[in-house]
Parts: structure tokens; C-alpha cells; sequence
């Protein structure tokens, strides 16, 4: 074969390879690449990958408190024990009202729908009721703690507090020096301070999953007990 005869006949062999990538780039195909080390199988499914990413309902619950002018900082997850975990979490050290930021005492890791949830109580239902009924804004809210690694009392079962779910109120210091308790205005406080106090219970009933009171049982006498946002009972 002559020198003509073979460049000829390597020209029509690249032509034709060149035709068939076009028109398998025309088809919706695709040239061959080189292997990226994943098989099919090591793919995670469509639903998969398009998911939400799982931090991102924590974040934009992160954003809803710092929007409510809370004083906060997010914590690191962690597991201390079967059952009792960190997950979430936000440690508080202030919140707003509509006037002023007032302080809670006591308060621990609490996760961060819950802590949502308590900041809005404050303000909306605790300071104004406090300046509606008591006469005086609110200062400080006391709480008996939030997260703490235990069951129910005489049960089996894990308490909210296990999982940083539920804060324990005890208490209410207003700007004018008054404080105002549980234990002992729920039944033996002045007409107003009794009328606070179970305003301020509907109202948590209003934003919280679960709320215990003095009218519970005995083991919550001294404290409400304000537990996530889910499913309502309140007591």
C-alpha cells in the first residue's frame, strides 16, 4: 500500500470516530471519562443527595433567637449517657423584652426549639403580664435547671430534662424588687400575684408541648415544667 493509500485510510478511520462522538453528543450521550473509583452501587439515591442538610433546621432555629434578641450561645453535641444526650443544645444567659433584656438564674443546656419557645413565653407572656397585672417589668426569670441525666420520678421512662428538652420555672423577680414564686404565691400569694402566676401558665400552655403546674401533682409544686413544642397537655 502506498504512503497516499494508508494517510487516506487513517483520515477516514478518525473521520468516522469523530462523526460517531458527535452524534452520540447529539443523542444525549456521553464521551467516556475516566473512572472516579464509585460504582452505581456506591451512590447515594436521588432522595438522598436532594435532602436537607440536618443542621440546617437547627441554624435557622439559631437565627430565630439571635432575631429575638437573645443572648445565647450555641453548643456542641454530645452524649452522656443511655438515653441522655445534647443535641441542639444553646446555653442562655439573657432575653428580651419589649422594653429591656432580663435575665434567667439556674439555667443549663437547652435545645434550641425549646429555648424559641421560652424566649417568646417571656416576653409575650410573662413580662406584659407582669406590667399589666403586677405594675413592674420583669428582671429575671429563676429556673430550677434544664437538662439533667434522669427519669421520670417513679418511673422507667426518661425525663425531657434528658435530652435538654423541658426547663423547670420556679420563679419571677420584677424590676420594682418583688419576686413572685411558686411555692409560695401560687396559693398564698396576693390576688394579683395568684393572677399572674396562672395567666402566665395559660399562656405557657400556649407555646409549649407539655406544661406541669402546682395543680399536677405535688412533685410539681414549687416549679412549672415547660417541655418542647409538640404534642399538647397542659396541667
Amino acid at each position: 500500500m502506498t504512503h497516499f493509500a494508508i494517510r487516506c485510510s487513517w483520515l477516514s478511520r478518525h473521520t468516522a470516530l469523530l462523526v460517531s462522538a458527535l452524534l452520540l453528543a447529539a443523542c444525549g450521550g456521553a464521551v467516556p471519562q475516566a473512572s472516579s473509583g464509585r460504582t452505581s452501587s456506591d451512590m447515594p439515591p436521588p432522595s438522598r443527595i436532594a435532602s436537607t442538610p440536618p443542621r440546617v433546621a437547627g441554624s435557622q432555629c439559631i437565627a430565630d433567637l439571635q432575631a429575638a434578641g437573645a443572648r445565647f450561645s450555641a453548643l456542641p453535641d454530645s452524649y452522656t449517657g443511655p438515653g441522655c444526650n445534647k443535641i441542639g443544645t444553646v446555653q442562655l444567659s439573657a432575653l428580651a423584652g419589649d422594653g429591656s433584656q432580663f435575665g434567667i438564674t439556674n439555667i443549663g443546656p437547652v435545645q434550641c426549639q425549646t429555648a424559641s419557645a421560652f424566649s417568646a413565653w417571656a416576653r409575650f407572656g410573662v413580662d406584659r403580664a407582669a406590667r399589666q397585672i403586677l405594675g413592674s417589668p420583669l428582671a429575671r426569670i429563676e429556673t430550677m435547671g434544664s437538662y439533667a441525666c434522669r427519669n421520670i420520678a417513679g418511673s422507667g421512662r426518661r425525663s425531657a430534662h434528658a435530652t435538654a428538652g423541658a426547663i423547670d420555672v420556679s420563679g419571677f423577680v420584677l424590676e420594682d424588687g418583688r419576686r413572685i414564686t411558686l411555692s409560695g404565691d401560687w396559693d398564698g400569694g396576693s390576688r394579683a400575684e395568684k393572677r399572674f402566676l396562672r395567666v402566665v401558665h395559660e399562656s405557657a400552655c400556649k407555646r409549649f408541648g407539655t406544661v406541669l403546674g402546682p395543680d399536677y401533682n405535688r412533685a410539681h409544686e414549687d416549679h412549672f415544667h415547660l417541655e418542647g413544642t409538640g404534642a399538647k397537655f397542659c396541667r
